[in-house]
Order: structure tokens, then sequence, then C-alpha cells
């Protein structure tokens, strides 16, 4: 399976909420309030929006990319591969 592609900008927040320590990164929605909370706004959208891919992100890591495949079904069945 491969890493999940995000925005550089989903990326941030998301690492900056691992960095603080503050909550287990696989509490989906506290790590989304606490993105949300630090002014992490794309990060905490994509969060929420994304659970699966979040998921798979956590175990298998995320992509930085200028254009991700924003279609979370494409991303899907591209690590089922």
């Amino acid at each position: 399976m491969s890493a999940v592609q995000v925005t550089q900008a989903v990326f941030d927040g998301i690492e900056v909420v691992r960095r603080s320590g503050l909550t287990n990164m696989l509490d989906r929605p506290v790590v989304a309030r606490i993105a949300e909370e630090m002014g992490f706004e794309e990060s905490a959208s994509w969060v929420h929006a994304h659970r699966d891919l979040y998921a798979r992100a956590i175990f298998h890591g995320f992509e930085v990319t200028e254009h991700p495949l924003h279609d979370g079904a494409d991303q899907q069945r591209q690590g089922d591969l």
C-alpha cells in the first residue's frame, strides 16, 4: 500500500498536531479539533472528510504533492493495486 497524497498545507497541520503530543494520532476527531484550534482549518477539514484515507496515512505515511488526488475513492483503489 502506498502513502496518501496530501497538500503541503494539510500535511503541515497534521504534523504540528503530531509534534505537539496533545493526542494519540489515531484519535481522528481530536486530531481534527486540535488542528482547527491551532489555525489549520484545511488540515482539520481534510481529516474530517477523509476518514479512511487518514487512517491509511497514519500507518502508511503521507506524501506531500502539489496536486493530490482529491477523490478518496481513487486513492483507495490505487492503494489496493
